[in-house]
């Protein structure tokens, strides 16, 4: 599946209606990212069932402040519209690929009932 590039216009409407969506904050200035973006691209073709996108943050500002990136290229994650992973760094291909076998892996009513229970003591 190519990756998807996501704007203000389509960001929400790719999260809600993909249960597993990852997502790569870039800016066409960092270094880090440039270097990231092909291993991005290349894990990306091996998982058919996951959305692969990248935000530009110099064009949708809004959705890099919403999500409060400070630093690029930052990776989040978000399964069943849940925010399970986000973490600054470019990672190596291998460690992309047990980051997203871990994420595969969750088990999302668990997930989801962890988080009713903080909100609840919260």
């Amino acid at each position: 599946m190519a990756v998807v590039e996501l704007n203000e216009q389509n960001f929400e409407q790719t999260i809600n209606d993909n249960p597993f969506v990852i997502v790569d904050f870039w800016a066409t200035w960092c270094g880090p990212c440039r270097t990231f973006a092909p291993v991005f691209e290349k894990v990306s073709n091996d998982h058919e069932d996951i959305v692969f996108a990248k935000v530009n943050t110099e064009e949708a500002q809004g959705i890099a402040a919403h999500f409060q990136i400070r630093s690029i290229p930052t990776l989040m994650i978000f399964r069943d519209q849940v925010i399970i992973f986000s973490q600054p760094g470019a990672l190596p291909e291998s460690s992309f690929r047990e980051l997203i076998g871990k994420a595969q892996d969750l088990d999302m009513d668990q997930v989801r009932a962890d988080i009713a229970k903080q909100q609840g003591n919260a």
